[in-house]
């Protein structure tokens, strides 16, 4: 998409009530530090400072899990939570905790501690943890976290003091998850509609080791309708959803659910701010209700609450059905098996992904009488844009539900599964052979007319979009311009009339003879290159590539040469000389043939019997092979039998 369709949307942070909740898995904190300076001591110390911008009504996990000597020396956790409800669990009994946070009954550590005196600031902390304990083994600053793991145990390795460090990665003892909240949010100054995006950029190092993320995903009730997730990564990274809601969704690298044991490929994707927003936009998602950019991370947990959706006029075929989503709803719209172009629909479904729905027998669109056809692998379906019930009556979108029956147990029944089909803003090529522009192809023939149509859709303003120029290019020949500024140039095109724009949907239409003079190069294929845009410069390109026939020199310069013909023709001439011999020889050597005697002067002497029986056939009946055979006598009977033998 054009980056510059994202102007009139400046992304402001979200003062208001959010309307996600978003947190995230990570072991590097704002602020941290280790050190060997316990070792020695009576105790391991681990110093945990959370800060908050607000209170926090949702209460902050801590676990505290055994090092290799299994709670064998007591350690102490210092918690400074002052805005917060805490649990605490762990196994060992030993654990000394000294924090300010409200404990909850729920925590299995229950023996009252002393707080820790206030401090003003870091190193007084530190200062106080060093003095009171003799050493610290960990030191981390969080900021909103929602649950933290802390790992015991102390490393001989570890530097001798705990000096700070921004961004320090505590990974050896610590793993947290923190709520995000930096969600900005921003819609478009002309937004007529309020279909909401919901966008997580995930910002990957590149020295990162992490290849996957888990998400968490949950809605409430009525959040999903008329909203998408757009989620952005590396492009080998790989999302591994759980989602609890019914939502679109567009994902870079991969995907997988649970549904499916296959990994699902992804769309590419911008990888800027503008980008995205843009992405958003061009789907007529105006409103991004959300803009999370979060660093590399393991697990990722996203709720959406209710989305406030004014009255707007109502498609009598909504994106999302209201019953709730079931297993043929998850299905279909993780595979969105559907693809638009400007004029057709068409519905592609590999048949193993159905596996997990069981039964399904057959599949239509709303109208019933457009049924898909199936093979042994898929199902497919294809229709133009005005048939089969289809309504295009959203802003770049074609609405249609997809009916799957299901027999089960001799028991036939209907589930329906309504969608939208993006219809893509892209402008469309097509080449037919005939002035009806019914049945296109990708084959131009030699001094025969070609008729072109060029479509797109333009939901904003389509009379502004105008033809700007179309090229035929080939290789080793000079490029012949067709149209410009919707005129015809050069001989043989003219422009012709197009059907009317409908649905945003504008058409042009030309007609050309490409013509090659006698003896010139014939190319195998050319390009069809055309060109679209509004006032402003706005560019839409496209390219079809179209294979040159040439009907009235079918062997041009991929046919026999002369030196080829007159070689086939010589061999044929050795070849039957050859053979003339062969035969001759044959014959001349063939018993009863006389020298000098006339073919009708051998048919009237008589044949004189001079092979020897051959051994085989006295050993095939038990005989032993006689000896030098007499001299034949002339048959009697004039049929050519052999003499009795005495």
């Amino acid at each position: 998409p054009d980056s510059g369709r994202a102007e009139g949307c400046d992304l402001q942070p979200v003062t208001a009530e959010p309307p996600i909740t978003l947190s995230y898995a990570t072991s590097t904190v704002p602020r941290g530090c280790v050190s060997n300076s316990s070792m020695g001591t009576d105790h391991e110390v681990h110093v945990l400072s959370v800060k908050w911008s607000k209170v926090s009504l949702v209460p902050l996990t801590v676990t505290v899990t055994p090092g290799a000597d299994a709670c064998s020396q007591p350690a102490v956790l210092i918690l400074l939570c002052s805005r917060c409800f805490a649990t605490i669990t762990s196994p060992c009994s030993n654990l000394i905790i000294r924090s300010d946070a409200h404990l909850i009954p729920d925590s299995t550590i229950r023996v009252p501690n002393p707080e820790p005196p206030i401090v003003s600031s870091e190193e007084q902390l530190l200062a106080w943890a060093l003095a009171t304990y003799g050493g610290i083994t960990s030191y981390s600053e969080l900021q909103a976290p929602r649950r933290l793991q802390l790992h015991l145990g102390e490393d001989a390795h570890s530097p001798p003091e705990c000096t700070p460090q921004e961004n320090f990665n505590a990974i050896l003892h610590l793993e947290a998850e923190v709520f995000f909240h930096g969600v900005k949010s921003c819609s478009r100054s002309d937004a007529q509609s309020t279909r909401a995006a919901h966008i997580i950029h995930l910002q990957s190092e590149p020295s990162s080791s992490i290849t996957g993320v888990n998400l968490s995903l949950s809605c409430s009730q009525n959040s999903a309708g008329n909203q998408i997730l757009i989620l952005q990564s590396k492009a080998n990274f790989t999302w591994f959803l759980s989602a609890e809601c019914n939502i679109q969704l567009l994902v870079s690298g991969s995907y997988k659910m649970p549904l499916f044991s296959m990994l699902i490929p992804g769309n590419p994707l911008p990888d800027t701010e503008q980008g995205l927003i843009a992405e958003a936009f061009e789907k007529n998602y105006s409103v991004i209700a959300s803009y999370s950019a979060l660093p590399a991370s393991t697990h990722i947990s996203l709720q959406i609450h209710e989305h406030e959706v004014a009255e707007t006029p109502v498609s009598t075929t909504p994106m999302d059905i209201t019953q709730p989503p079931d297993l043929p709803h998850q299905v279909l719209r993780t595979l969105k098996p559907w693809k638009c172009t400007d004029e057709t629909m068409e519905i592609v479904i590999i048949r193993s992904y159905l596996e997990p729905i069981k039964d399904v027998v057959n599949i239509t669109l709303r109208d019933i009488r457009c049924q898909a056809e199936k093979n042994a692998t898929h199902f497919m379906l294809k229709s133009p844009l005005s048939h089969c019930g289809t309504s295009l009556e959203g802003r770049g979108y074609a609405n249609n539900e997809l009916i799957l029956s299901l027999a089960k147990d001799a028991v036939l029944r209907s589930v329906r599964v309504g969608f939208q089909c993006e219809i893509p803003r892209e402008l469309f090529l097509r080449l037919f052979p005939t002035a009806d522009f019914k049945a296109p192809q990708t084959e131009l023939e030699i001094n025969k007319e070609a008729f072109v149509q060029a479509s797109m859709r333009w939901m904003d303003h389509p009379a502004d979009l105008q033809l700007k120029e179309c090229w035929l290019v080939a290789s080793e020949r000079e490029p012949v311009l067709l149209v410009q500024g919707g005129e015809a140039r050069g001989a043989g095109v003219a422009v012709l009339e197009g059907p009317p724009s409908s649905h945003g949907r504008k058409v042009w239409r030309f007609r050309f003879t490409y013509s090659i003079p006698e003896g010139g190069h014939i190319p195998f294929s050319a390009f069809l290159r055309c060109k679209a845009g509004l006032q402003n410069d706005t560019i839409f390109e496209k390219v079809l590539e179209v294979r040159v026939k040439d009907a009235w020199r079918p062997l041009n310069y991929r046919g026999l040469g002369l030196g080829a013909v007159l070689g086939i023709t010589f061999g044929a001439f050795l070849i039957g000389a050859l053979l003339t011999a062969v035969l001759w020889y044959i014959y001349s050597h063939t018993p009863g043939f006389q020298h000098g005697a006339s073919l009708g002067e051998q048919q009237h002497q008589p044949q004189h019997w001079q092979h020897p029986e051959h051994p085989l056939l006295h050993q095939q009946h038990g005989l032993t092979p006689p000896g030098p055979p007499e001299p034949a006598q002339p048959p009697a009977n004039g049929l050519g039998e052999p003499a009795q033998r005495h």
